[in-house]
């Protein structure tokens, strides 16, 4: 019985790829290492079905869905499509862990914190969700490498955050990818399998991400069914409408009321409301925008500013829709709750600060009473402000 083994990587050309990229080659081979019969030379002969003995690496709640799945699959003996399964994961300030560890560990399942990776013996290793290159030399212990669910249509949005920058950027479709990693970069590696779908109008990051989780963990137990056909027909990714999405940092939710759209605003909300609240300035105090709406209409028609142009900023208590109205760069957006050193309805806001103030400054303008971007420091004037502080206490 012959068995796929790998040969190595190399720089050239080989089914379906790109000349001068890297490839992973396979050739048949009897046995590996030179062992003969018996149960050594079983273990390290590669397998050419299933079942599979999977290594997973993941995070997040994406991620927990695909480990579910596949979790699911090795229970499932009639199928016989998973033996064993073990989870990597990486550290976490919070006792009970992320998703995956959680997970992992209610379903006893072995789970390594990275880097370690365990010494046992696989088919195959999955990532999803995990953030952290990974090593040619870790790729190549794998007969049939790692394995990559991917949430978006790659080449678009490569990097750590893809549903959050197709919801950011509005896309009309997204989907998820099943490729394969290569070292040292991030979800360049070939395609095995991409499906697409339409974004749900209005949806948030989190709905999304609920979404392509479980169409991903489908995907996932698809090519595993077939994977040593899905290796050979992998077709390498586009080179054209590449785009990256990176992290998120707390500098994106400071709202720029005069240079962003209504409809850009809602859109950041929708990307990063879930993760970082959105954040704007009142009276040199940091607001941060709990709860966002789009203004209908029948609301504005309404609204008078006693002859006052709205400019980007400004706040107005609409009653009987009992929001605040928030003017932009191009319209309105409704807030319907908010952090003032605590949770405040719109109401509570205007009973509590928007009011008050207007009867103490009765003569000044409307547009005096608004909220302001946030400027948030730089890492640079973060690292300017500690050595500051550290030459005052020494």
């Amino acid at each position: 019985m012959k068995g796929l083994v790998r040969c190595c990587w190399v720089p050239g050309l080989a089914r379906g790829v790109a000349g001068g990229r890297p490839c992973l080659l396979w050739r048949a081979q009897a046995d590996l290492g030179g062992f003969s019969g018996g149960e050594r030379g079983r273990d390290a002969r590669v397998r050419e079905k299933p079942p599979w003995r999977v290594l997973f690496f993941g995070t997040d709640q994406f991620a927990r869905e695909a480990l579910q799945a596949l979790h699911a699959a090795r229970d499932n003996k009639e199928e016989e499509l998973i033996e064993k399964l073990e989870v990597v994961t990486v550290p976490s300030p919070s006792p009970k862990g992320l998703p995956v560890k959680q997970y992992a560990v209610q379903s006893q399942l072995p789970v390594h914190e990275w880097p370690d990776v365990g010494s046992g013996e696989y088919d195959v290793g999955v990532v999803a969700s995990f953030g952290r290159l990974l090593s040619e030399a870790l790729i190549l212990k794998f007969p049939y490498g790692i394995l990559n669910v991917h949430p978006s249509c790659l080449p678009r949005w490569r990097g750590p955050a893809p549903i959050i920058h197709t919801v950011l950027h509005g896309d009309p479709v997204t989907g998820v990818t099943i490729m394969q990693i290569r070292p040292k970069r991030f979800d360049v590696g070939p395609i095995l399998n991409q499906e697409t779908i339409l974004v749900p109008p209005k949806s948030t990051a989190k709905e999304l991400e609920a979404v392509l989780s479980r169409l991903g963990a489908n995907m996932l137990i698809s090519v595993l069914k077939n994977l040593p056909d899905s290796l050979k027909n992998g077709r390498q990714q586009p080179t054209e409408g590449m785009t990256y999405a990176p992290k998120i940092s707390a500098g994106i939710s400071c709202v720029k009321w005069e240079e962003q759209t209504s409809e850009q605003i809602l859109r950041l909300y929708r990307a990063i409301g879930n993760i970082i609240p959105l954040q704007t300035l009142w009276m040199e105090s940091t607001i941060k925008l709990l709860d966002l709406v789009e203004v209908n209409d029948s609301v504005l028609e309404g609204l008078k500013l006693t002859g006052q142009t709205a400019i980007p900023g400004s706040v107005v208590y609409h009653k009987q829709s009992q929001i605040l109205l928030v003017y932009c760069k191009d319209g309105w957006i409704g807030v319907r709750s908010l952090m003032l050193k605590k949770t405040l309805t719109a109401t509570d806001f205007y009973n509590g600060y928007l009011h008050p103030w207007h009867q103490k400054n009765s003569h000044a303008q409307p547009s005096q009473c608004r909220f302001q971007t946030l400027r948030l420091p730089t890492k640079k004037q973060k690292k300017k402000l500690l050595l500051c502080n550290s030459v005052l206490s020494s």
